[in-house]
């Protein structure tokens, strides 16, 4: 796994930008429209389910990233700060792991073809979007500035 300090140096690694709401409303509606998505295409693709599932996570998480001003378009870069957000509570323990985990599945099934099966529990996914949605709406200035402070200490 990649370290913070090396994404901060990447072109496409992690930088702080300005605070932007509209990107984090977009984001959100983005990771609530591939729920429903979600909801269609299930039982029927492992490869479209995998990445479906994955990229339901991860638009929750960037849109927490938009409301704070981090910007990341290296996807290992984005899981290491959601580790991070969650070592400083920010977002439950294990969401990390699995926008990790959910990575691999896509990328096993998407990229090497490996057809593993897909495991959708769709209340579950409907809570991680809820529960970042939630955490978005009750986040303070100052939480977000200590946020781009211990980012960029990293």
């Amino acid at each position: 796994m990649v370290e913070l300090k090396w994404c901060k140096n990447q072109k496409k690694g992690i930088k702080l930008i300005q605070p932007n709401e509209n990107l984090c409303k977009e984001y959100i509606q983005t990771a609530e429209e591939t729920l429903d998505v979600l909801r269609i295409i299930k039982n029927k693709s492992n490869v479209w389910l995998a990445t479906t599932k994955y990229y339901c996570e991860y638009f929750a998480i960037y849109a927490l990233l938009m409301k704070i001003g981090v910007k990341s378009e290296i996807h290992e870069c984005t899981i290491k700060l959601s580790e991070l957000l969650e070592k400083e509570r920010i977002i439950p323990e294990g969401y990390s792991s699995i926008l990790l985990r959910d990575k691999q599945l896509r990328i096993d099934n998407q990229y090497y073809l490996k057809n593993k099966e897909v495991v959708i529990n769709y209340s579950q996914i409907v809570q991680y979007v809820l529960k970042i949605k939630d955490i978005i709406n009750k986040l303070s200035s100052d939480e977000i500035n200590k946020m781009r402070r211990i980012i960029m200490r990293r």
